[in-house]
């Protein structure tokens, strides 16, 4: 994949499966997660290049980005102002 313009194509976290106390979270109660991984990075856009890298963990906005489902993965499409902070 190879995003185009100052899009990034990040793989989500897996949700959290137990709370920080042992208590195992259903399925239906399980929050989207905000953080992922940087797979692919645009060139940019307008000569302003990209801050972000492959291989870069990011939080992100709840509601950033459209949903991709490739090759059995899935992943979010989001223009790189939709990343809130690289970790």
């Amino acid at each position: 994949m190879k995003p185009i313009n100052d899009r990034v194509v990040v793989q989500p976290a897996a949700a959290e499966k137990k709370t920080s106390g042992g208590i195992i979270i259903p399925d239906t109660a399980k929050e989207k997660p905000q953080k992922g991984k940087v797979i692919a990075v645009g060139p940019g856009k307008d000569d302003v290049s990209m801050t972000v890298k492959k291989g870069d963990t990011v939080l992100y906005g709840k509601y950033a980005g459209q949903e991709l489902h490739h090759k059995g993965e899935d992943y979010l499409i989001m223009r790189e102002d939709d990343i809130l902070i690289i970790l």
